[in-house]
């Protein structure tokens, strides 16, 4: 119990690393091309595991062997989410695009009912509900409507959003994996994205100390540890709660660019934090005590 209590909070610090995704982008600069930062940002990723590796006296190439079904969850889940995610970007408004991307919360605390000793409480459903409304009314406020014009990124967006549910809810079934072998799939995800950068994009570099830091961050921070965290996270914490906390990341990043001068607080922000708030507190109830037969979702 208090290693899962443990490894919630630890998964918890994925969700407010996540959050400074949009400020460290946008300082990072507009003008770099999304494989080439997602190159970047994955290896250096890589590099800070491998920090890790020579700080305890050894190469990590131990954790090269892993089973297939673990490499295939890791880089299928991080490469895959993220190409859908850029692609979906170029064939779509980016408000849209960002609603249906931020499925994959409600997906994780719905899938991972299947996993052996799980079920889906009903705090757990209505919290991820509730915090699903205060996200999409703080993303939505800026949509200008679906259209079936704009269909096919639509439905890779969704499709993004059960890639990162999926690898959420399936880590759990390999949590002997240790994660370490997370830094190889960093690795790995980096190698693809340049690749893919190379066929399709022109490269730009950073401009300026600012530009390069916000770039270090970003490896650092929102796609360094934060995915370490997460794999601990999922693996061994309370995962339906983590996935109602996750609609957190999209308010933080808000309040983080009101804060930098690159937003305004508004009514549907005020009222996007109470949902999103009320939500994560509904399903953190759920999972401080067992819930009784009655409050089971069958």
């Amino acid at each position: 119990m208090a290693m899962a209590i443990s490894a919630t909070w630890i998964g918890s610090i994925s969700v407010f690393l996540w959050g400074t995704l949009a400020l460290l982008t946008k300082l990072s600069g507009e003008g770099i091309p999304e494989f080439q930062l997602m190159a970047m940002t994955f290896g250096i990723a890589f590099m800070l595991m491998c920090v890790r590796w020579f700080y305890v006296g050894h190469s990590g190439v131990r954790y090269l062997r892993q089973p297939i079904l673990s490499w295939c969850i890791g880089v299928g889940g991080l490469f895959g989410y993220h190409f859908a995610y850029f692609k979906a970007m170029t064939l779509a408004p980016a408000v849209e695009v960002s609603l249906l991307a931020y499925l994959w919360p409600l997906f994780i605390v719905l899938m991972s009912s299947l996993l052996p000793g799980e079920s889906l409480r009903t705090q757990h459903a209505m919290g991820a509900i509730i915090a699903l409304a205060g996200c999409w009314l703080l993303i939505g406020s800026n949509s200008g409507g679906f259209t079936m014009a704009n269909f096919n990124g639509y439905l890779i967006a969704f499709v993004g959003a059960l890639i990162w549910s999926s690898y959420s809810v399936l880590s759990r079934l390999v949590k002997s994996v240790p994660t370490d072998a997370v830094g190889w799939f960093c690795g790995v995800t980096a190698v693809l994205a340049l690749l893919c950068h190379l066929i399709w994009e022109t490269t730009v570099w950073p401009k300026g100390w600012l530009q390069w830091s916000a770039v270090l961050g970003l490896g650092l921070g929102p796609v360094g540890i934060a995915f370490f965290t997460w794999d601990y996270g999922v693996k061994h914490g309370n995962i339906q709660f983590l996935g109602t906390l996750a609609y957190s990341a999209p308010l933080i990043s808000v309040v983080l660019l009101i804060l930098a001068g690159y937003g305004k607080a508004t009514a549907a922000v005020m009222a996007a934090s109470i949902l999103i708030v009320l939500g994560s507190v509904v399903a953190g109830t759920a999972g401080r005590r067992a819930a009784p037969e009655s409050e089971t979702v069958h």
